[in-house]
């Protein structure tokens, strides 16, 4: 659905030469043009309008000096500085047009009519006048010589397997008759030069050639490839015309063909058989074809027509046509009529071999022109939602307009065309926001026609509905009608018959006002016309344009060049923004420039960028926009190579297309996407940082889209854009950016139901509506349900309810605004909405809303089944008095959608009511067999204990007990079995009072409970409670609580020996958990054995308190026989423990050094021969071990602690310790070494308290050599900790522990190693370890009086 817009023309006029230009040729590399006359070459320069050489060919005598000669042929050689020339006389000429030497290097006696050089300028092909082609290498040699008539099909002849005859063939309605009727071939047409066509495929590969054939008379088409052998030959076909045109491409061969009532376009396959038509739009024998070019990309086909000599028409025309296909239907896109006569009538056409869209003309009297088109999109520029996303397609006299708004038609169908009495080149869109959907109409008469929207008093001939209308329906669509045609003619008439194009860039910026851009003939410039209605004929003050009225009726007015400015350059694009009214200006050179048409004198300055600067493009751009980025007005611009800019910066080199709409940007791009991004609070920076990761998923920015598709238009006020495919197809999506941003627009309005149906046709969450802004919503529950009013939108909405809010995980806001709404308590999200959703329902129509009532009880996070089965037997046992009331029955049975019915009966049952059952029993599958004895036997028992057994048969246990202990004192033996047996001890304990029997056996059986669970204290305290002190006793003993079990014993009124007993087991117990100070009070104070005390406080190491005893009780012997020997021992024992923990220390130092030395070398050796580390530890490691792969070692590990997983916590433990193994050369031997280390210092962070209590003691007894000797070795051993701590947890390993793997100088090897590493070597519970141990430095542990 794009037109060709033109993008610029060149224009050279009067070229000072003599003679009659007869044919011209393209020198790309110098960007001049060859031009060949009778007289010789001319070489001349379109951009400085110079003739740069001349080389006289009738000097040298290869043109006769009369004028009669004729060059049949020029081609730049490409590198070579030279031309190839042909002349009809029979002559080659190579041309030096760096020295102007001439050299024959070949002539045909029977003289040369066609001259055609293969595309990559290998071979060379000369039609002669023998009827012969003869073939030639690019050195001139020939290489064979054929007749260019044969007999033969070719070496693709068709082969007949013999399936039946043409006589037995169906052949419709034209009778068996027909079979044997031969096809009469009429001769070539009238107006024919017999002379033959070449044309080359793309490739080189294949040429064809069209000659009449001299038996027929009639023209046939030969294919031949490039060993010159005969390919094919064409049917028959009648009124073949001599133009052809093989498609560069090489799928088509392109011909014209006369037709009893038409003139066609035809095309061939490479097998001679036709392939397709299209018709061209003149009547029979008005117009004949002189030529067929195909475009350097196989786009556009240009169609060379001239006039016939007909009566009543002394006017004859030359037109050259721009046709183009797209879903199997060719376009009409440009015309431009010349004369057939004088100076303007055309000698040649050529398109531009590298500028696919550029073509060049050469006219008869010594005029160029070369025009170059881009493809554009004609679409309605409004925001609002009376623009009808109105999108035009030209197709020669019609305008075909699709209002997507309205429909979506694909081409090449259409909503409506408008017809016009010439053929269309331009159409444009009002730029004005209300009456966007006006447009204006530029035909190749140089007439615009205006079409409005609105009331017309009468229907409009000129436009017709199409695909939507038609057979009988009615349509409720406002067609434009024409308004005014307006005629522009040129003060000089000569203007539009050399240039037909006068006028480009057509823009509609007011209700009144048109712009357009003519440029200048005589010199890199252009001219902005300012046009505007008036009611009166008004000619431009520069004398250069009249815009005036054909005719003065209602349908024609007058247009006046109010103003014109001239510009310094060449416009190739012309934008406006229809909210600022800014228009902008684009050169050749890149500049961008602000046309000022409002202000009273009409002036253009430079486009400034945020920082003051001028704008300008590095590339020039075929599309250009306007748009406000981050609240600076920019212009945005994309090549056709893809770079897309903004102002002068290149935000992305892979854009395809893009369209600005309201605050967004919209583009598809080469990986097959389309992003979204929303300007209002973007920049440069942020626009180019996205579209470069276009491959992180965005569920709201990015959407992946068809290969090679387009934007057409978006529908504003709306979802919908419109994607255009390759082959010509729409597919219409819903971008999610614009759907959430169209959403909370609505959402911001209460606009309810517009969102909600939005919502739910494009499967978004439902959630959205509260958690936008939930405190508005909560205020407008009513407004919500009286928009949706529809109970099945209202149940639809609850079931999508969930707790979550989708605006932090689904659908985050594009641009976090300063202001968050308030957010509802965690947890309650559901509940709220729901409650408030049944209180607005209840006071609005309950009986309509019932339905959705019930379902706000089920959807809430603890469903309310028992009070909607309560309002559904409620509505059982009363008739409906309203009509939207809902009965019993279908309550019941919507219900059934939402909650299983298993779980439904089973919550009737809980309800004790019986009526209930049965109803929900009925509406499920259950047989009444299973369930009518149940229900007949609970009938028949006590309430109390009929409860009792629904509670029990539904495993509501604490209900089921609580109906039980009513049932009276012979049940309570059934009732503490069921507490027993589902441990309900703590909610029966409530349901008795505590003096009670049933309290106290149930909490005995409680404390017995406990007693099995190894909780012996707790069910001491339990059996203490409620009186059974024996037990109590006993579970306490159990427990080691001593203070407890003394408590209880004292209740018991036991004996003096029975209680030193008891003191003495306690002890016991005491000194196996290592509390010896709490066993020695017992002995002392219970059991009157301070003796025993001490001796227990020497093992215990308390020597103050083993002190205060002796000194209690005078025992002063014991100092002497047993606490000095205690001391001393004891000091001994430290004295060893130290040297052991130092000797180890320094073992595993050492070691890990080494490890870590070697682990160096080997990553080393690894990087010097190009490889990664499968793991960070290694094998490598040992000096004597085996190489082996992290990988490996880590699938060993892995496996083994997979099999060892469900064992016993001590075989985990032994697999841990075999894990980090101590041995030399295990790959884990770094992180054991640190574990190891790491328990030895917190080993002697823990003997810091021990050391002081014996130094103390030491000096006490005037042990000071001893005392000293021990602090002295405590003081090097935690120096000597303390010393290699940094240097065993270096913050190297430390950071290499937790260090990123990725980042901008990480390669693919680096993050693979690093992420191996981390699998292998540093399990996340073993991160730890390369942490250094805390040393407590404030701990005072040292005496000074021992110093």
């Amino acid at each position: 659905m794009r037109n060709l817009k033109l993008l610029r023309t060149l224009e050279v006029r009067d070229i000072p030469a003599l003679g009659t230009p007869q044919c011209f040729s393209l020198r790309t590399e110098q960007g001049t043009v060859l031009i060949g006359s009778e007289r010789g070459l001319l070489e001349v320069d379109p951009a400085t309008r110079e003739v740069r050489n001349e080389v006289p060919l009738v000097a040298e005598g290869f043109l006769p000096e009369d004028g009669s000669g004729c060059i049949v042929g020029i081609q730049d050689l490409l590198g070579q500085e030279s031309a190839c020339v042909a002349t009809a006389s029979g002559d080659v000429i190579l041309c030096n047009l760096s020295t102007n030497q001439l050299e024959c290097v070949g002539s045909v006696a029977s003289g040369i009519s066609v001259m055609s050089w293969s595309p990559d300028q290998e071979l060379l092909l000369l039609a002669t006048g023998q009827q012969t082609l003869i073939m030639m290498t690019k050195d001139f040699d020939p290489i064979m010589e054929q007749q260019i008539h044969q007999g033969d099909f070719g070496e693709s002849k068709f082969i007949t397997v013999g399936w039946g005859q043409k006589e037995t063939q169906f052949h419709g309605s034209e009778g068996r008759q027909a079979a044997f009727q031969m096809q009469m071939l009429e001769p070539a047409l009238p107006w024919d030069d017999h002379s033959p066509r070449v044309t080359w495929r793309g490739d080189g590969q294949f040429f064809a050639v069209s000659v009449v054939c001299p038996e027929t008379g009639a023209r046939k088409v030969r294919v031949w490839n490039r060993e010159f052998a005969l390919q094919s030959t064409s049917e028959p076909v009648s009124g073949l015309g001599p133009a052809l045109a093989w498609k560069p491409s090489g799928s088509l061969i392109a011909s014209t063909q006369d037709k009893p009532n038409q003139q066609d376009v035809v095309f061939f396959e490479k097998n001679g058989l036709l392939h397709g038509h299209f018709v061209l739009p003149f009547v029979k024998d008005e117009v004949k074809v002189n030529d067929l070019l195909w475009n350097a990309d196989s786009t556009v086909l240009a169609v060379w027509l001239e006039d016939l000599q007909r009566e009543g028409n002394p006017a004859l025309k030359t037109y050259v046509q721009l046709w183009t296909v797209g879903n199997y239907h060719w376009y009409l896109k440009q015309c431009l009529p010349f004369s057939a006569c004088g100076k303007s009538k055309i000698v040649s056409l050529m398109w531009d071999p590298v500028t696919p869209y550029r073509l060049h003309v050469l006219c008869q009297g010594w005029h160029y022109l070369c025009y170059e088109w881009h493809w554009t999109t004609d679409r309605s520029l409004g925001d609002s939602s009376s623009d009808m996303a109105n999108v035009a397609v030209i197709d020669g006299h019609r305008v075909m307009v699709t209002v997507f708004r309205q429909s979506v038609v694909p081409p090449p169908m259409y909503t409506y065309r408008l017809l016009l009495p010439q053929p269309v080149n331009q159409v444009t869109f009002s730029a004005h926001p209300q009456k966007s959907n006006d447009l204006a109409v530029l035909d190749a008469s140089n007439q615009i026609s205006v079409y409005k929207c609105g009331d017309s008093p009468s229907l409009d001939p000129t436009v017709k509905l199409g695909a939507v209308g038609e057979n009988g329906f009615t349509v409720s669509l406002g067609t434009p009608h024409l308004e005014k045609r307006y005629e522009i003619q040129f003060e000089n008439s000569e203007d539009q018959e050399v240039n037909p194009l006068k006028l480009s860039f057509l823009t509609w910026v007011q209700e009144d006002v048109f712009l357009a851009v003519s440029h200048s003939r005589a010199s890199p410039q252009s001219v902005i016309y300012h046009l505007t209605v008036a009611s009166s004929e008004m000619g431009d003050e520069h004398g250069q344009l009249t815009v005036i009225s054909s005719e003065t009726d209602d349908e024609h007015g007058q247009l006046t060049v109010s103003s014109s400015v001239t510009v310094d350059g060449v416009i190739i694009s012309l934008c406006c923004n229809s909210k600022t009214k800014s228009v902008a200006l684009q050169l050749a050179g890149g500049q961008i420039l602000k046309y000022l048409w409002e202000s009273p004198s009409v002036a253009v300055e430079p486009w400034k960028n945020p920082a003051g600067f001028p704008v300008r493009f590095p590339y020039p751009c075929t599309q250009t926009e306007l748009a406000v980025v981050g609240g600076e007005e920019c212009v945005l611009g994309l090549t056709d190579r893809c770079r897309f800019f903004i102002n002068d910066n290149e935000v992305a080199s892979n854009i395809t297309s893009f369209a600005v709409y309201d605050e967004f940007l919209l583009l598809t791009t080469h990986s097959h996407t389309c992003q979204c991004f929303c300007l209002r609070e973007a920049s440069f920076k942020t626009l180019q940082a996205s579209l470069s990761n276009s491959d992180v998923p965005n569920g709201e920015i990015l959407r992946k889209v068809e290969r090679g598709s387009r934007i057409v238009t978006v529908m504003p006020q709306d979802t919908k854009l419109v994607l255009q495919m390759p082959r010509g197809n729409l597919e219409v999506v819903h971008h999610r950016a614009l759907v959430l941003a169209q959403i909370r627009k609505w959402l911001d309005k209460q606009m309810f139901k517009e969102a909600f149906e939005c919502m739910r046709k494009l499967r978004i969450n439902l959630n959205l509506i509260h958690d936008h802004n939930p405190k508005v919503f909560l205020e407008n529950v009513e407004d919500f349900i009286k928009q949706i009013d529809s109970v099945n939108y209202i149940n639809l909405f609850f079931t999508e309810l969930k707790e979550e809010d989708v605006t932090k995980t689904m659908y985050p806001p594009p641009m976090p605004g300063p202001v968050q709404p308030p957010r509802g308590p965690e947890g309650r999200k559901v509940d709220l909405i729901c409650d408030a959703m049944r209180a607005a329902m209840e006071s609005i129509n309950p009986h309509k809303y019932l339905l959705s009532i019930l379902t706000s009880h089920v959807k809430k996070s603890t469903p309310e089944l028992e009070v909607v089965l309560q309002k559904i037997h409620e509505l059982q046992g009363s008739a409906p008095s309203d009509p939207d009331a809902v009965s019993a029955e279908e309550a019941l049975k919507y219900l059934l959608l939402l909650v299983d019915v298993n779980e439904l009966y089973d919550h009737s049952l809980g309800t004790y009511d019986f009526d209930l059952v049965l109803m929900v029993a009925e509406k499920s599958q259950k047989d009444p067999k299973e369930y009518l004895p149940f229900l007949n036997t609970l009938k028949k028992m006590e309430t109390n204990y009929q409860r009792f057994t629904i509670d029990k048969h539904l495993k509501r246990y604490e209900k089921a007990i609580g109906h039980l202990s009513k049932c009276g004192p012979e049940y309570f033996p059934e009732c503490l079995n069921l507490i027993k047996d589902k441990n309900l001890y703590n909610e029966a304990l409530k349901l008795y009072p505590p003096n009670s029997q049933q309290y106290k056996d149930i909490s005995i059986a409680y404390g017995e409970h406990l007693m099995q669970e190894q909780r012996c204290e707790q069910g001491g305290l339990v059996f203490a409670r409620c009186g059974a002190h024996e037990k109590a006793l006993d579970a306490f003993l159990e427990a080691g609580s001593w203070q407890q079990a003394l408590c209880v014993a004292a209740q018991l009124s036991l004996s003096q020996d029975q209680l030193a007993g008891l003191s003495r087991v306690l002890a016991g117990k005491l000194a196996e958990q290592r509390k010896h100070s709490e066993a020695a009070t017992v002995l002392e104070q219970y059991a009157q054995d301070y003796e025993e005390a001490v001796l227990l406080l020497l093992d215990g190491a308390a020597w103050e308190e083993a002190l205060r005893l002796v000194y209690k009780y005078n025992r002063l012997d014991i100092i002497e026989t047993n606490i000095k020997p205690s001391i001393l021992e004891a000091q001994k024992n430290y004295m060893a423990l130290l040297d052991s923990q130092t000797t180890t220390f320094s073992r595993h130092k050492k070691r890990l050094l080494v490890v870590r030395e070697l682990k160096e070398q080997a990553q080393q050796h690894m990087h010097l021969d190009d490889e990664v580390t499968h793991g960070q530890e290694s094998d490598l490691f040992s000096e004597t071990s085996s190489v082996m792969s992290g990988s490996n070692m880590s699938g060993k590990y892995s496996h083994s602690n997979s099999r060892i997983s469900a064992r016993s916590s001590k075989n985990r433990r032994k697999a841990e310790r075999k894990k980090h193994s101590l041995k030399e050369g295990s790959p884990m031997e770094e992180l054991a070494l640190l574990e190891a280390l790491g328990e030895v210092v917190q080993g002697a962070e823990k003997l810091k308290d021990e050391i002081r209590c014996i130094l103390k003691v030491l000096f006490l007894f005037e042990f000071d050599e001893q005392g000293r000797e021990l602090q002295k070795a405590f003081e090097d051993t935690l120096q000597l900790m303390e010393r290699s701590l940094p240097e065993i947890w270096t913050l190297s390993h430390q950071q290499n522990s937790a260090r990123p793997v990725l980042g901008p100088k990480s390669t693919t090897n680096s993050i693979m190693a690093s992420y191996q590493q981390q699998k292998t070597s540093a399990p996340l519970l073993d991160a730890e370890l390369f942490m250094p141990p805390k040393i407590n430095k404030r701990t005072q542990w040292k005496l000074s009086l021992l110093e």
